[in-house]
């Protein structure tokens, strides 16, 4: 199935050779988890900070058994530092 892949600051570099900007289009297997997306686009783990699919949270807690549906946006930000 295909979905949409939002990679924000140093997580572009994960993003595959046709991502225009930081977004992407790519294939899954049908029933991936969220945690299955991070780990076929090779992400550190730990660099996940903040996780939305289709714009509403999922927490570390739910990644291994939240389901990708053909269509969706699954959007990762690092985490933030600064003062």
């Amino acid at each position: 199935m295909k979905i949409t892949i939002k990679l924000f600051a140093v997580l572009t570099k994960y993003l595959p050779a046709d991502a225009f900007r930081n977004v992407a289009e790519i294939e899954v297997p049908d029933g991936a988890a969220v945690q299955d997306v991070i780990h076929h686009l090779k992400l550190p783990s730990e660099h996940c900070h903040l996780v939305l699919v289709d714009g509403i949270y999922i927490a570390p807690s739910e990644r291994e058994t939240h389901q990708m549906e053909s269509g969706q946006a699954l959007a990762i930000w690092p985490p933030v530092a600064g003062g």
